[in-house]
């Protein structure tokens, strides 16, 4: 039997055994504290990696795309917009410089002028009752046959007429305007220096449906002959009614013109 040299120290024979059953456990903990960091960054640095990669592939494409990335017929269309755009605004310039030199003209202007106070004129006559007026409008007609309609009445039902826009008003053969007077009589009303009897007939310009609506409001006149004894009240939308009685204006005592009005100054 051949004799064999001792091991170095160091060697196997003095390396201290290890335990069996911790052998285990320690390369579970090891391989768990090398691979799991390892695998969470590998995957967080793809994604950023990848996200990354497609916002500087998308703002290069936004940026390089401009009317290169569009087809021609879309090309086509927006070259057909500009040229239509552009014809508009010349259009309008042209009516511009057309407007600008009519009112530089001093013929021009004196026309203009001259229509301007026509139509001031004209609103004037219709407020003033100073002309017959003709337009949409509603007539309403009032009976009472017990005289349980009042001056109170017809003035109420003028005021809720012209609170809805009524621009004219007629009662009976009357013209109503602001300076007129209602009075209670023995034979019936006086409106204006005139007695009216019944059936009361208004007659008022302005938008039919508002003017009706404004009548039969709860509280209203409508509602205020229906419950009089003898009374009855009928209200006729119409295209046109006809309010064919003037006023002859007073010649003023007292009020005159202020000269001095801003709205007078050129």
């Amino acid at each position: 039997m051949t004799d064999r040299e001792p091991d170095a120290p160091g060697g196997p024979r003095d390396a201290a055994p290890a335990d069996p059953r911790a052998a285990p456990g320690l390369r579970r903990l090891g391989s768990a504290l090398a691979t799991r960091p390892n695998r969470t960054q590998a995957v967080l640095g793809l994604l950023m990696f990848g996200l990354g990669l497609a916002l500087v592939t998308q703002a290069q494409q936004t940026e390089a795309a401009g009317l290169s990335g569009l087809r021609q017929a879309d090309l086509v269309r927006l070259l057909d917009d500009v040229s239509a755009r552009a014809t508009r605004l010349e259009a309008e310039r042209v009516e511009l410089e057309a407007r600008l030199r009519r009112l530089t003209s001093d013929t021009s202007s004196a026309e203009e002028a001259r229509l301007a106070a026509e139509e001031r004129r004209d609103a004037y006559a219709v407020l003033a009752g100073t002309v017959p007026t003709v337009g949409p409008g509603i007539t309403v007609t009032i009976r009472d046959t017990e005289g349980e309609v009042r001056a109170a009445l017809l003035l109420d039902a003028v005021q809720e007429l012209r609170d809805a826009g009524a621009e004219a008003v007629q009662i009976g053969d009357v013209r109503v305007v602001a300076s007129t007077a209602f009075r209670d009589v023995p034979e019936g009303v006086e409106i204006g220096g005139r007695v009216v009897a019944s059936p009361y007939r208004v007659v008022a310009i302005g938008d039919p449906s508002t003017l009706e609506t404004a009548l039969r409001i709860p509280g209203g006149v409508s509602e205020t002959v229906s419950g009089l004894a003898g009374a009855d009240i009928t209200v006729l939308a119409a295209d046109t009614v006809l309010v064919d009685a003037v006023v002859t204006p007073e010649e003023a005592r007292f009020a005159r013109p202020d000269a001095d009005d801003p709205d007078d100054e050129d």
